[in-house]
C-alpha cells in the first residue's frame, strides 16, 4: 500500500519507520520541517519527501499533527485525496476531531476513521522515534461513520505495526477513559513536580519519583488543546482525584489509622485485582 504521514513527530515518525521495517508498504511523509524531512530520507524511515500532491496516489494518510491542523489541512487539500483512500488521525481526543472531520469528509466524498496508538515516550520530537514503539501496545479505533472496510484495514495494519490490542470505541466513550488514563496522569505529574522540595529530589527519590513526575516532561503546546478539547471528562476525573487526595490528608491530620489503613488496603486490592 501507499501510507502518507503528515508530521514526523514521534508517533509518526514511529509510525514511518514501523512501517518501513514490519511492511512491504511506500512510506512518503509531508513535514512543516524541511530538515526533518530529510533526515527521516537519510534514515530510511521514509521512501520520499511528499507533498500535498503525494496524496493522490496514498491508500492511507495517517495524520499526525494538532487536532486543529488536522481539520485544516484536510479542508484545505480535500481535492487532492484519492477516491476510496483512509484518512485517520492519532489525536489524544476523539470527540471534537470525529465531529469536524467527519462532516468534512462526508461532503467531500472521503473516508474518515479515527484512531489513538496508545504508546507514546515523554519526548515528542522525531528524534525520539523508533521502530518498536508499538510492540505490544493498544491501538484504539474510533470508526466515527466510516465502513468496516476502513475499521478493518486499519485494524490489519495496526496488527502488522506490532499492536496486539485492537479496541473499536465512540468518541464519547474513548474520551471519558482518555481523561482517566492519559490526561489526569499529566495532571497529576504536573501538579507533583511543582511542589517546592521537587529541585531538592536529588539524594532523596528513587522509582516513586520517577514513576509519578515521569510525564511532566510535557509538550505544553499539545497538551494545552487536549487538556482544553476534553475538558469535561477531565475535569470531572480531577475532581475525583481531588476528592480522594482530600480524604487521605484528613485521615493523616487526624491520626485516623484504622480508616488510613483500610483506604490504603483498598487501593491495593483494586490494584490487584487488575492484575497490571
Amino acid at each position: 500500500m501507499n501510507i502518507a504521514i503528515v508530521g514526523l513527530g514521534i508517533i509518526g515518525g514511529s509510525l514511518a519507520k514501523a512501517f518501513v521495517k514490519y511492511t512491504d508498504n511506500r512510506i512518503t511523509a509531508i513535514n512543516r520541517t524541511r530538515s526533518t524531512l530529510e533526515k527521516a530520507l537519510a534514515d530510511g524511515a521514509i521512501h520520499e519527501i511528499g507533498t500535498a500532491d503525494s496524496l493522490l496516489s496514498a491508500d492511507i494518510v495517517y495524520m499526525c499533527t494538532y487536532p486543529d491542523h488536522i481539520v485544516e489541512f484536510v479542508k484545505e487539500n480535500a481535492d487532492k485525496f484519492k477516491k476510496g483512500c483512509i484518512i485517520t488521525d492519532v489525536c489524544g481526543i476523539k470527540s471534537e476531531i470525529c465531529g469536524r472531520m467527519s462532516e468534512i469528509c462526508a461532503e467531500k466524498g472521503l473516508t474518515f476513521c479515527g484512531s489513538h496508538p496508545m504508546a507514546g515516550k515523554e519526548k515528542f520530537s522525531y528524534d525520539a522515534s523508533e521502530a518498536d514503539l508499538f510492540q505490544g501496545a493498544s491501538y484504539i479505533i474510533v470508526p466515527c461513520e466510516a465502513p468496516q472496510s476502513a475499521v478493518d484495514t486499519l485494524s490489519d495494519q495496526a496488527k502488522l505495526l506490532g499492536f496486539s490490542n485492537i479496541r473499536i470505541t465512540t468518541p464519547s466513550e474513548h474520551d471519558r477513559m482518555i481523561a482517566f488514563t492519559s490526561q489526569l496522569p499529566h495532571v497529576l505529574a504536573c501538579s507533583y513536580v511543582k511542589s517546592p522540595c521537587c529541585p531538592n529530589h536529588k539524594g532523596f527519590s528513587a522509582g516513586s519519583y520517577r514513576d509519578v513526575s515521569r510525564v511532566a516532561s510535557i509538550n505544553e503546546n499539545l497538551w494545552t488543546d487536549l487538556f482544553l478539547d476534553n475538558k469535561e471528562p477531565l475535569c470531572e476525573e480531577i475532581s475525583i482525584l481531588i476528592d480522594n487526595l482530600t480524604r487521605f490528608r484528613e485521615l493523616i491530620a487526624n491520626d485516623d489509622r484504622e480508616q488510613l489503613r483500610l483506604q490504603l488496603k483498598e487501593a491495593r486490592l483494586i490494584k490487584e485485582a487488575l492484575g497490571e
